[in-house]
């Protein structure tokens, strides 16, 4: 899949505005890391595709990272490799994002513990953040502490929006000690979803994302070193959007929400006013 392809899937993603404000090179690369990651993400999530079939193609995209980094053809991954130069972008985050998914594809999640849910946010989305941060032209201490912090704090977000679609395959990512918290002994995911103490263990949820917004936002509020403008849009769109989530709460039946396409264009127009 070439960047072309890239850009086209990365126009149906929110942050699209945020992206299209970067340099050409930056940009690029941006839509490159997007498109991979939606494409794993895709098998991850085939419903139709039996597991060890999924495996091995996830496997396949590990050996096409070999070639890349071994300097062979890289097969379905030659798309990443002039971003992966240019950028210095490394293995082993590509990696980590694959094996987030692998953890999908071996068995459907459902009330992990405190440190199983932390692991797999670090893997689907902390490590898309640490190679962002790259391109964003980011120093790496900082840029890896605002990929950690941004990172669980946009995945949280997405497990609380996305309750019912995660239910509907058999996946429940909110931990177990939120739920017992909350009353609930799990026995489905189904029986879950509905149930409506479900607003208490998600609240505890929101409560640690709101921690790592706090985190990022203090890491951005010092201004380091890059491009810092899709950073600052995911974190001021996606705290909004759970904000409003906890004022409409997540007792059944839930409305989803989704991010205002106006308003992230204006947040945009004023993140380059005021940077």
């Amino acid at each position: 899949m070439s960047a072309s392809n890239g850009e086209t899937q990365a126009t149906r993603s929110s942050f699209y505005a945020g992206m299209r404000v970067l340099p050409k090179d930056e940009r690029l690369a941006m839509y490159a890391v997007y498109d991979f990651c939606r494409i794993v993400d895709d098998i991850a999530d085939d419903q139709q595709g039996a597991r060890p079939a999924r495996m091995a193609e996830l496997d396949a995209w590990r050996s096409d990272l070999d070639a890349l980094y071994a300097g062979r053809d890289p097969g379905r991954a030659a798309f990443l490799a002039p971003h992966v130069h240019r950028f210095a972008l490394e293995r082993a985050d590509f990696e980590a994002v694959i094996d987030g998914m692998a953890m999908d594809v071996a068995g459907d999640i459902r009330w992990p513990s405190e440190g199983e849910l932390d692991t797999y946010c670090d893997l689907v989305a902390s490590a898309v953040g640490r190679l962002s941060v790259n391109i964003f032209g980011m120093e790496r201490e900082p840029g890896v502490a605002l990929a950690h912090h941004l990172g669980r704090a946009l995945q949280l977000t997405n497990i609380l929006r996305d309750i019912d679609e995660d239910a509907a395959i058999g996946r429940v990512y909110i931990p177990l000690d939120a739920l017992r918290l909350a009353g609930i002994e799990p026995t489905t995911a189904a029986a879950i979803a509905t149930d409506p103490r479900l607003d208490a263990a998600a609240r505890h949820m929101a409560a640690r994302a709101h921690e790592h917004y706090r985190e990022a936002g203090r890491i951005l509020a010092a201004k380091p070193k890059g491009h810092l403008i899709a950073p600052r849009l995911m974190e001021i769109a996606y705290a909004r959007m759970l904000r409003t989530m906890e004022q409409i709460g997540w007792a059944p039946p839930r409305e989803r929400v989704r991010t205002n396409k106006l308003g992230l264009l204006l947040t945009v127009f004023w993140l380059l006013a005021t940077r």
